[in-house]
C-alpha cells in the first residue's frame, strides 16, 4: 500500500500550530493591533536579487498578464500604512522559488506588522515581548541579547564589518576552510558580509537566548532607513534564536526617492547576475510619496519559530504537507 497521502511530522504539532496562531492573535488585539488581509498574488514583486519568485499567467482572453506570488506582504501593507490604517498586523503565506531544505520550504507561514510611531528599539522591546510570550508553555529562554552586527562580527571573526578589506576577508575564508568565498563573493562587501555571518556568526548564537542583533552595515540596508547618527550602519535588526534566523526588521524608509533608487541599484545587479527582470512597484512608490507614517516592521517566519518553539530539527517536521507531499 503506498502510504505517501500521509502528512509529514507529528500531528500533534497541528495543535501547537493553532495554539501559537492563537497566541499571536490575543497578543496584537491586546495591544489594539488590527488584522489585515493583502493580495498573495500581484502585479509587481520586489526586486531583491536574493530572492526568487514564482510567476504565474493571469488569463481574460483577450488579455494576459503575468502576475507573481508574493515573497513578502511588506509593499501591500505599507500601502495600507499610507492610506491611514495605523499599526497592523498579518498571518499569512508567502513564497520564494528554489528554496527547500532543513530550514526552508517554498511555500511558508509569514508574520508580518508594522508599528506607527515605532522606531528600532521600541520594535525590538515588542519583538522580546512576543517571543517570550508564545514559548511560555514550552520552553524558557534564558535571556535576551541586544548587540550590534559589527561588536558580533567582530568578536566572532576579529574583522570589522564596516571596514572592507578583501585581502583581510579573503585570509579570514582561506584561514577558516572557506575558500570558496572567494569565488563566490567576489569585491562585493555585502555578499562577503552574508556568507562570513552565516557561516561563522550566526551559528554562535546558540546558547538558548534570543539575539537581536541591530545595526547592520549600510551596504545591507534593504528597506531600512540609515541610521541618522552613524549613516554607515542602517536602522535593521535580525531575530535569531538557536542559530536559526527567525526575522527581519527595520525602522521603515519613507523617502520616496531613495526607494526609488534602490530600487534601480537592485534591477541593475540583478541584471549582471542573469537574474530575471522585475519591475518595479510604482504603487509602493506613490504611497511613499503621499506619507509613510513613521514606524517600524518586521517579518518573522511562523515555521521557524514553531521549530525553535518545540525544539524540532526539520521545517518538515512543523509542516503537514511540506513541498515533497504537497
Amino acid at each position: 500500500m503506498n502510504f505517501d497521502w500521509l502528512p509529514s511530522g507529528d500531528l500533534t504539532l497541528l495543535k501547537s500550530r493553532a495554539q501559537l496562531l492563537a497566541a499571536i492573535r490575543q497578543f496584537f488585539s491586546e495591544r489594539g493591533v488590527l488584522e489585515v488581509e493583502t493580495p498573495l498574488l500581484s502585479q509587481g514583486i520586489g526586486t531583491d536579487p536574493q530572492l526568487a519568485f514564482f510567476t504565474t499567467d493571469y488569463q481574460l482572453y483577450p488579455r494576459r498578464q503575468t502576475m507573481y506570488l508574493q515573497t513578502s506582504p511588506e509593499f501591500a501593507m505599507k500601502r495600507l500604512l499610507a492610506a491611514g490604517s495605523g499599526s497592523i498586523y498579518q498571518i499569512c503565506k508567502a513564497f520564494r522559488n528554489g528554496e527547500t531544505g532543513r530550514l526552508h520550504n517554498p511555500e511558508f507561514t509569514l508574520l508580518e506588522w508594522y508599528r506607527v510611531g515605532f522606531d528600532l528599539f521600541d520594535l525590538m522591546d515588542e519583538v522580546e515581548e512576543l517571543v517570550n510570550a508564545v514559548f511560555l508553555p514550552y520552553r524558557s529562554l534564558t535571556c535576551t541579547h541586544r548587540v550590534s552586527y559589527q561588536s558580533v562580527f567582530m568578536q566572532h571573526t576579529g574583522l570589522d564589518a564596516l571596514r572592507f578589506s578583501l585581502t583581510d576577508y579573503s585570509s579570514y575564508a582561506e584561514k577558516t576552510g572557506l575558500a570558496e568565498a572567494i569565488t563566490i563573493c567576489g569585491t562585493s562587501h555585502a555578499l562577503w558580509l552574508d556568507f562570513i555571518f552565516s557561516h561563522c556568526v550566526q551559528p554562535k548564537l546558540n546558547d538558548n537566548a534570543l539575539y537581536l542583533v541591530y545595526g547592520y552595515p549600510a551596504c545591507q540596508s534593504s528597506l531600512a532607513r540609515l541610521n541618522a547618527q552613524n549613516p554607515e550602519i542602517t536602522d535593521r535588526v535580525e531575530v535569531f534564536i538557536d542559530g536559526v534566523e527567525l526575522g527581519n526588521g527595520y525602522y521603515e524608509l519613507t523617502d520616496a526617492r531613495e526607494q526609488d533608487e534602490r530600487f534601480d541599484r537592485e534591477i541593475a545587479i540583478r541584471r549582471l547576475q542573469g537574474l530575471p527582470d522585475v519591475t518595479k512597484d510604482v504603487r509602493l512608490l506613490q504611497a511613499l510619496e503621499s506619507g509613510l507614517p513613521d514606524c517600524a516592521g518586521i517579518a518573522i517566519g511562523l515555521d521557524r519559530l514553531l521549530m525553535r518553539m518545540t525544539q524540532s530539527s526539520s521545517i518538515d517536521q512543523v509542516l503537514a504537507f511540506p513541498v515533497a507531499k504537497a
